[in-house]
């Protein structure tokens, strides 16, 4: 994938792949953009594999906005060893508008 870690990469075909990293996982993920007249769904499911290669959904990312009506994205993932909550930002350094910094708050 890339020697970036804890990233996601929106691509131009409505979907995503990326990386989260700690200590104790390190997981390369991919999603897809979701659809629903639900207003708290996802806009986007996130998957990654097991160890046997199979295909499992860990989460979502949710579009919000801010207090002045500005949108953000956040993200919600089981990775195995808990639930990491984070924000997406720019990626420090980097020049690409799609390519997005997990920044964990939790």
């Amino acid at each position: 994938m890339t020697d970036l870690v804890n990233f996601i990469r929106f691509n131009q075909d409505n979907t995503l792949s990326g990386n989260i990293a700690s200590v104790a996982y390190d997981l390369d993920i991919f999603g897809e953009a979701f659809e629903s007249t639900n207003p708290k769904a996802p806009v986007y499911r996130l998957f990654a594999k097991t160890p046997r290669g199979r295909r499992v959904e860990i989460g979502g990312i949710w579009e919000k906005s801010n207090q002045v009506g500005g949108k953000y994205f956040t993200l919600s993932v089981n990775t195995g060893y808990g639930k990491l909550n984070a924000n997406l930002g720019r990626y420090p350094n980097q020049d690409d508008e799609n390519l997005m910094a997990v920044i964990s708050w939790d």
